[in-house]
Parts: C-alpha cells; structure tokens; sequence
C-alpha cells in the first residue's frame, strides 16, 4: 500500500479516505491547511492510480489499512474520514476493531447494496471504457461529477491510468457493500455527512447509519451533491473538523 503524507512526527494523526476513482489529490487542500497541527496521513486505495496493488475487496482494503496503522502509529489514530468508497472502508475498518479512531467522518457513503446496479456494472463500464481514455469525455464526467475546476488535470492523468478489472471491481464491491453488524461496538465519534442534493439511496443510507449508531451525528449540506463537501468546500472541511474534535 502506498500513501501520502504531510506533516510533523510525533503529532496526533488523521487518515483521509478517498472516494473511488479518485486518489490522494482530492483532499490535497485538506492536507496543506492541517499540517501544521497534525501529521496527515491519505493511503492510495488499491486498484487506484498509484496504488501497488490490485483492488480485491473492501474487507481486504480494511484489513491492510489496519495492519499499516498497527505497525505504524500503535493501533489507533486521532481521527478516520472517508469519502463513498472510503467511507465504506472506514465502516468496515470501525466495524472490526471498536478503537481505531477518536473521531469519524463518513461521507456520501452508501451502505444499501444493489444487486440491480452490480449487476450492470460490468456491461456498462466494458462498453464505455474506451471513452475514458478520450479528454472529451473526461471533461463530460468531470462536469457532471461538480470537481472544482482546479482538481481535473489530476482526475483526467489518474482516471487514465485505471485497469478496467480494478474499475469493475471496486464499483461492484461498493454498490454491494453493507454494514457489520459489529459496527455498534466501535467507540469512534461519528460524523454522517451527506449532500442535499445526492441521491435518495444515499440519503437512506444515512438515515440508515445514523439509526444504527445513534449516538452519532447526521449533517444534511445544503445544496451539495456527491462528494462535493470534502472536495470542493475543504476551507469548511477542516473548520468544522477543528470543530469536532
């Protein structure tokens, strides 16, 4: 596993999970603004632009995310956030070990799994994967995703290099993904944050979580769609995470 990291040793640490097809740059503004107060650690999730490793599961991306923490930070951290997919990882990473982390964000994270969409997931992306390659069209997703403009060189030269087997792969593991029930032991503070404007799986999947932890805190973010906190408002991000802590 590779990550990237900022900040001073020996300083209390957060680890930020990207979302799928995304990689560490998505909370590279994050980074600058909490390093001088925390040591900031963003693995590159396998089968991602950069990783070492082929994506084989979201149980397995927990399970080495704590073997890494285990070995490098003594078996727990300050805080955990992930964005969809990372925030799925974050689940399954509170739900095998009640003590990974203080402090949680869970963002645009869907935890209803859908057998009609896994289902079409691999169809869908070997007909159009040739189009990822073209500009065009990466400028066409980029649009409808709503990435602040300054973030596509960095989404078009990684999505460019993503396998479509690691592609596949970890779409259909994400759209499958359901909570442990083991999830209700962690100790973590969480934050479920969620766009206003995401979609009503989405939305019930907070509602979800929030049900299922209830001593946690649901944040409804008015006039955002997906993802959209932790990449285009990361000034707000880091204030209100200063905030919870």
């Amino acid at each position: 596993m590779k990550v990237v990291e900022v900040g001073q040793e020996n300083q209390d640490v957060i680890v930020l999970l990207h979302g799928g097809g995304l990689s560490w740059w998505q909370y590279q503004s994050q980074m600058e603004l909490l390093c001088k107060n925390y040591h900031v650690v963003v693995p590159i999730l396998d089968g991602h632009a950069g990783s070492n490793a082929d994506f084989v599961s979201i149980e397995a991306s927990a399970k080495q995310l704590l073997a890494y923490i285990d070995k490098e930070y003594g078996g727990s951290v300050l805080l955990i956030a992930g964005l969809s997919l990372g925030g799925q990882i974050l689940l399954e990473m509170l739900a095998l070990r009640k003590d990974i982390c203080q402090y949680a964000i869970v963002e645009s994270t869907a935890i209803i799994p859908d057998k009609l969409i896994a289902g079409l997931v691999a169809p869908l992306f070997s007909m159009s994967f040739p189009l990822i390659k073209k500009k065009w069209f990466a400028k066409m997703q980029f649009r409808y995703l709503g990435i602040r403009a300054d973030l596509f060189e960095h989404y078009y030269e990684d999505t460019v290099k993503l396998s479509k087997q690691n592609l596949i792969a970890f779409t259909k593991a994400s759209s499958l993904y359901q909570v442990k029930k083991n999830l209700k032991n962690s100790l973590a503070r969480v934050r479920i944050i969620v766009g206003e404007k995401e979609t009503k799986k989405i939305h019930a999947s907070a509602r979800y979580l929030h049900d299922f932890l209830p001593d946690s805190r649901l944040e409804i973010k008015a006039g955002l769609a997906h993802g959209q906190y932790a990449i285009n408002q990361p000034y707000l991000y880091v204030k209100e995470l200063f905030e919870s802590l």
